[in-house]
């Protein structure tokens, strides 16, 4: 979305946009816009200035030419299709929140007549989808089957495995290397009877069956014994990265220079010792409770979200084919975002999971009824229990956030509601407020 240049320049309390919303049929909404003139106005001093950074005029500095200089020179039409273009994001924003629906989908805009004036208001009408309307069935007091916690030694006993792993030492043997072994080895390798570039190492460590190596390489390398000498042939896969080795013959000449294999602690109450406990018994406590504890985090949260399912089983909504495609494509959206920060490209992640895009967006439907069902069910909820969180309940809510800003959880909230910005947190704190009362009225049944 562009950013919002409105507020900062704001002359008054008069709002950014005025919204207007009308209801259509199939979860639309039209929304008509109007865009204050100061507002407007300032957009469009906005684009000239940053259009006017790259036009030179005789007497002034570059960057310096007044923007109504800048509208003469550049023609008004160039400027106000910049200023929309830049605007036209925040704006439609500022109409979500004015309006206070939550929108599904992407919006289709259409712009009004260009005004002819800068002291006009400008219009525009929106329409886009939004969370349906659940009509609700019984909701509190409903069965849900709920799971009891289970951790049994099982599970201990692979955890504490998993430590005495992570301490085992490796430790050099005379025996013939087998798998899970480490190898410290020197090579060279040829192609033609050539050696070749990046082909010679000296102290490099393999372990066997980790699969780092060229198929053949570690498999040739199998029952040898430090001081060994070995010459093993291997083929280099046709899609191996360095082009002038790719597919081709090579020879390897290997001297081990050493076999280490890991030795793992024995399980005694040494070990507890060297992992920061007593003794072995209260390490597989300290396990126990902890996964315990785990265990009862994931059963409550999903016992949570099948609380509201079992109160949508009971409800209808209706779920209109534009509006689970909408929800559908703000899940990939949201994937790529993620993935994006991982240094993942979209391009990328089709290639790994090789699907098409609209493959991806089919099999995301199933998720986005769930989620457009569980908002709408709770969101009638919210509604028909007048569920209305409390300053003293928004405060405790934004406590880390104030903390982390420095100021008052009461500050950050007068500034969250002097910029409108305190509707989504009115929505989400209901919405947990709704589920609470859903989850307390539940009854819960042991799970199948």
């Amino acid at each position: 979305m562009a950013h919002d240049h409105s507020h900062s320049h704001s002359h008054s309390d008069e709002p950014v946009v005025t919204a207007n919303v009308t209801e259509l049929p199939d979860c639309r909404v039209s929304i008509d816009v109007v865009v204050s003139v100061h507002a407007f106005k300032h957009s469009i001093e906005h684009a000239a200035s940053d259009m006017g950074k790259s036009i030179k005029v005789p007497g002034f500095r570059k960057g310096k030419v007044p923007p109504k200089m800048v509208i003469a020179r550049i023609g008004r039409e160039a400027i106000l299709d910049e200023a929309i273009r830049t605007h036209i994001g925040s704006w439609y924003a500022e109409a979500i929140a004015e309006s206070g629906i939550e929108p599904v989908g992407d919006p289709s805009i259409e712009l009004g007549d260009m005004p002819e004036d800068d002291n006009s208001t400008l219009q525009f009408k929106v329409e886009v989808g939004v969370t349906p309307t659940a009509t609700l069935g019984e909701y509190l007091g409903v069965e849900v089957e709920k799971e009891e916690p289970v951790v049994d030694d099982e599970r201990i006993g692979e955890e504490v495995e998993r430590m005495r792993e992570q301490v085992g030492r490796l430790e050099p043997t005379t025996e013939p290397a087998a798998d899970g072994a480490t190898l410290v080895i020197n090579y060279s390798g040829s192609v033609d009877g050539e050696l070749f570039d990046g082909g010679t190492a000296s102290d490099q460590t393999i372990e066997l069956g980790g699969g780092r190596f060229i198929p053949g390489f570690e498999e040739g390398l199998t029952g040898a014994k430090a001081g060994e000498s070995r010459k093993i042939d291997v083929t280099f896969p046709e899609d191996y990265p360095a082009e002038h080795l790719a597919g081709k013959d090579a020879v390897f000449e290997i001297e081990v220079t050493e076999v280490r294999v890991k030795r793992l602690p024995e399980l005694d109450d040494s070990f507890a010792t060297e992992v920061g406990y007593d003794t072995l018994d209260e390490l597989r406590e300290d396990i126990r409770s902890r996964m315990t504890e785990s265990e009862e985090r994931r059963i409550k949260s999903q016992y949570r979200e099948a609380c509201v399912d079992a109160a949508a089983a009971n409800a209808e909504v209706p779920l209109p084919e534009a509006i689970v495609t909408g929800r559908a494509s703000e899940l990939w959206e949201q994937t790529l975002r993620s993935l994006a920060g991982q240094g993942i490209s979209r391009e990328a992640y089709l290639q790994i999971s090789g699907k098409t895009e609209e493959e991806i967006l089919a099999e995301a439907k199933p998720d986005a009824e769930r989620s457009l069902v569980r908002e709408a069910v709770i969101e009638a909820i919210v509604a028909a229990e007048n569920i209305a969180p409390s300053d003293e309940e928004l405060e405790a809510a934004l406590e880390h956030s104030a903390q982390h800003e420095g100021i008052t959880p009461a500050e950050l909230l007068a500034a969250l509601r002097a910029d409108g910005r305190d509707r989504q947190l009115v929505r989400e704190l209901g919405a947990r407020q709704a589920v609470d009362l859903v989850e307390q009225a539940a009854k819960p049944v042991p799970a199948k």
